[in-house]
């Protein structure tokens, strides 16, 4: 039996996501928005029986079993956190801060039993499972070089909202960079060690957001990661990353890995591969079409890597009769609440980076800090 299914959030993922549950049998019992108008409106058009602006609502409604979270980022570790606790399934997307994320951690430690899962969707991309496979296989020899380039329209909303607001996750960073910072990590098995980044919001105002508020969310990213190897060392697979979202009208992701017998080269959808002394590269995955839901502001990547990731949920929770067991196999390769941990780690120190101009150390937390820790700094400096 496959468990029933709660949506939080009314925005362009939502939107695909829900056919795509209702399409590989779940059933959609409950849709939350931030507004009363906004859930309604979502659930009318997706024939979902009910809506609510109250998250316990969604939470306690006994036919739900399993939480999809796709909300603003501040909201994201109160809802996941809350969901765990009362013993649903949990599928959600990033938090605000490396804090936030350490209490999901936390959560999700406490309920090994449940499914607490990240929603990074590029992990279940076709190109890209096949290209986790053949690095595994030795297709390029020993991985060397990583170069990332994605380039498209801007993020922003209309009007003002988290989007705008760099402390409250928006920006290239955040909502594009912490995918690929997750996929550079599946892709080469290995982790940052050090990082060097320069952030700039080129567009500080626009349309409607004028007058006194301004624009703090980046729309332009560079930045490069020492992955493996120690934080003094030089050895490791180093990753350079471009993301820049001043491109109206076209969109470009680009993910090519270079080692010591030739190089893989996902573009878009689809993966190409070249040895060294070959004269061409070779199609190895993808080229085939798209048959699945159309979204504009969804790019084709992220798109079929949601299809494929609610295939593999489909695939967890056949393999038991209980609505709320799963089965691990599936959702393997799926992040974890720890990737999600270590992704906002990342972020937070390219952020440093940008503003000290130095390479930066990641040191994952392994405990949450003492949130009266600055208070007591100032004190003990005040008593010298």
């Amino acid at each position: 039996m496959l468990p029933g299914v709660g949506v939080f959030g009314t925005g362009s993922t939502a939107r695909v996501l829900v056919p795509m549950l209702k399409a590989e049998g779940f059933e959609v019992h409950a849709l939350w928005g931030q507004s009363e108008d906004e859930a309604r409106c979502l659930a009318e058009e997706l024939s979902i029986p009910f809506h609510t602006s109250r998250s316990d609502d969604v939470l306690l409604h006994p036919d739900v079993d399993l939480v999809c979270i796709y909300i603003p980022p501040s909201m994201t570790r109160q809802i996941a956190v809350k969901a765990l606790g009362i013993g649903k399934n949990v599928v959600c997307e990033k938090a605000a801060t490396a804090v936030d994320s350490f209490k999901m951690v936390t959560a999700a430690r406490y309920y090994p039993q449940l499914l607490s899962m990240m929603g990074n969707t590029l992990r279940f991309l076709p190109a890209f499972v096949a290209m986790h496979k053949l690095l595994a296989d030795g297709y390029i020899g020993e991985m060397q070089v990583c170069d990332v380039r994605v380039y498209g329209p801007s993020l922003l909303d209309h009007s003002y909202g988290w989007t705008c607001e760099e402390l409250m996750g928006g920006g290239g960073l955040h909502t594009v960079g912490s995918a690929i910072i997750d996929l550079l990590s599946f892709l080469t098995g290995a982790r940052a060690s050090r990082v060097h980044g320069l952030l700039r919001t080129f567009v500080q105002q626009k349309g409607l957001i004028r007058g006194i508020r301004r624009i703090t969310s980046d729309d332009f990213c560079f930045f490069q990661m020492l992955m493996g190897g120690s934080s003094s060392s030089s050895s490791g697979v180093c990753c350079t990353v471009m993301l820049n979202f001043n491109m109206p009208g076209s969109f470009v992701h680009e993910v090519m890995i270079v080692g010591s017998s030739g190089r893989l080269v996902a573009r878009g959808t689809e993966l190409y591969g070249q040895r060294n002394g070959s004269k061409s590269e070779e199609l190895l995955s993808g080229g085939g079409g798209w048959a699945g839901p159309e979204s504009k502001d969804m790019p084709l990547p992220h798109l079929q890597g949601l299809s494929a990731m609610v295939k593999a949920l489909r695939q967890s929770f056949q393999a038991h009769e209980e609505r709320r067991s799963w089965a691990r196999g599936p959702v393997a390769s799926a992040p974890t609440f720890e990737d999600g941990l270590y992704v906002q780690t990342v972020v937070e120190a390219v952020k440093r980076s940008s503003g000290s101009g130095e390479w930066e150390c990641v040191e994952v937390m392994s405990q949450e800090p003492d949130p009266n820790h600055n208070l007591c700094e100032a004190l003990q400096r005040n008593k010298n």
